[in-house]
């Protein structure tokens, strides 16, 4: 099951955390996903692809 857009296709992003010391780990940040029926179809949809929608209609 990908973490990603069904419409749009983004997904996680690579993310740098610092500690005190400056050490980095590499952690993922993962899209806002919900899942919205869009013309009878479940789908995995970002927050950002429901805001443009709902612009669009």
């Amino acid at each position: 099951m990908a973490r990603r857009c069904d419409i749009c296709g983004r997904g996680p992003q690579k993310d740098v955390s610092r500690s005190h010391s400056n050490i980095k780990t590499i952690q993922r940040q993962y899209i806002n996903l919900q899942v919205k029926k869009i013309d009878g179809k479940k789908m995995k949809v970002c927050t950002k692809c429901i805001k443009t929608l709902s612009k669009t209609k």
